[in-house]
């Protein structure tokens, strides 16, 4: 069977074999999310002692993580048209550093408004991970490899999340919280040096050989120049990412912000044994998000449109995540760890495939502009449902109405999807603007 003409296949044996350096770039993009979710995530496992020793509420707590989402709206408003405009080398270097040096600055804060300012700034530079990351995916990746890419850097996140319940109480318990932030700010220098170190773009990378190049530039020719960003607002194709990211990124953040919380109150458990249930459901979600970005790629392989494989992948996310409204009511732990971690899963191969779409609907000039608009929805849900979450806790310590919603979210959001793109057509604009 001859394969198809731009298959790696077919441009390997038509010129010799293609390098791989672009996974290597890949891998990049795991440590650096891997890295931001530590520095995201330490506020949610911390809760209990920070809560013992600073006295918050859970309106407290939630105020908190709303300025934090509130610096990530405006953030990843803004960050996706920086890294268009400057590239993601340099781009992705500065929101980097400036994340590192406000997640430092916790160590040094007294009370909730400092808490406030240090999260708001921490939002502020975390928002430019994934505007970065797509935006580099979408320059070194053809489109049939983009959602297997981004499920790999994307499982960074539960990387991180898995690491934070294990390292963070160590360091904790023996030289207190604020040692904590300090001790794994500094780890993110190394990662800033050996971004600039190996990072250029693939014609100009000594690593690249010709064949690779040639597989990366496999896609149809698009157009060249930047599109006008308020231009961008008017396109049914940016609302077919945002409205998705709107109704399903605030889930996400539950789990992150609130889960050691949950764990705590149904289960009983502490600083010193909630590390196992955490690891269990952050690794059912690192799988998730490697075979939710394989599944629709190995259906693109086979011949399956872009439309069918990755809409036919996020229904049955969509499906795996449903029962999550049930774990309230579940006594046991580790079943209620099982359907938290196949939930999460869900969620993380369902955010590979949506993360996909701004480059599979727009130009590579415009891919980090609508990622920065669906990335602020997302945040803007997150805010909502920060304030939810207070509100529910506040009046009945109870997560059963939490979990409704998070059960029927994704649903939500692939409907939005498909009445917003029916075909995942990609967007045409007459003459590129500036």
């Amino acid at each position: 069977m001859t394969p198809p003409p731009h298959s790696e296949a077919a441009i390997a044996g038509a010129t010799g074999r293609a390098s791989r350096y672009r996974w290597a770039i890949c891998a990049l993009l795991f440590a650096a999310t891997a890295i931001n979710y530590v520095d995201r995530q330490m506020i949610g496992v911390l809760k209990p002692v920070l809560q013992a020793d600073l006295g918050w509420k859970e309106s407290q707590y939630a105020d908190i993580v709303f300025w934090f989402q509130a610096a990530y709206a405006i953030g990843f408003l803004f960050m996706g048209r920086f890294m268009d405009a400057i590239g993601a080398r340099f781009g992705y270097a500065i929101a980097f550093g400036f994340w590192t040096l406000a997640h430092i600055a916790h160590g040094f804060v007294r009370g909730v408004t400092g808490f406030a300012f240090a999260r708001f700034a921490l939002g502020l530079g975390e928002s430019g991970n994934f505007p970065a990351g797509l935006k580099t995916v979408a320059d070194w990746f053809p489109q049939r490899e983009r959602a297997l890419a981004v499920g790999i850097f994307n499982a960074g996140a539960n990387v991180g999340a898995i690491v934070t319940p294990l390292l963070v109480p160590a360091i904790t318990l023996a030289y207190g919280w604020r040692a904590a932030f300090i001790i794994t700010g500094l780890f993110s220098v190394i990662w800033i040096v050996v971004w600039l170190v190996l990072f250029r773009s693939p014609a100009e990378h000594p690593k690249v050989n010709a064949e690779e190049l040639a597989l990366i530039q496999s896609d149809p020719v698009q157009p060249a120049g930047r599109m006008a960003w308020g231009r961008l607002f008017t396109r049914r194709e940016t609302w077919a990412y945002a409205a998705p990211k709107f109704l399903t990124d605030p889930i996400w953040w539950m789990f992150l912000f609130w889960l050691p919380d949950f764990l705590g109150k149904r289960y009983g458990l502490d600083l010193k044994s909630f590390g196992p249930p955490l690891v269990v459901i952050y690794l059912m979600s690192d799988g998730g998000s490697v075979i939710g970005g394989w599944a629709s790629s190995r259906m693109m392989k086979a011949g399956i449109s872009v439309n069918r494989a990755r809409k036919l992948t996020m229904l049955g996310c969509a499906i795996a995540i449903l029962p999550v409204i049930f774990v309230q009511n579940v006594s046991s732990l580790w079943l209620a760890v099982i359907l938290l971690g196949i939930a999460t899963a869900g969620h993380q191969a369902f955010s590979a495939n949506l993360l996909t779409l701004p480059s599979d609907l727009f130009p590579r000039s415009a891919v980090g502009s609508v990622v920065g608009i669906g990335g602020t929805a997302g945040a803007i849900g997150g805010m909502l449902i920060a304030k939810f979450i207070g509100y529910v806790l506040d009046i009945s310590d109870s997560y059963a109405p939490i979990f409704a919603v998070a059960g029927g979210s994704y649903f939500l959001g692939l409907v939005a999807l498909h009445l917003l793109s029916p075909r995942l057509e990609r967007a045409s604009f007459d003459t590129p603007a500036s």
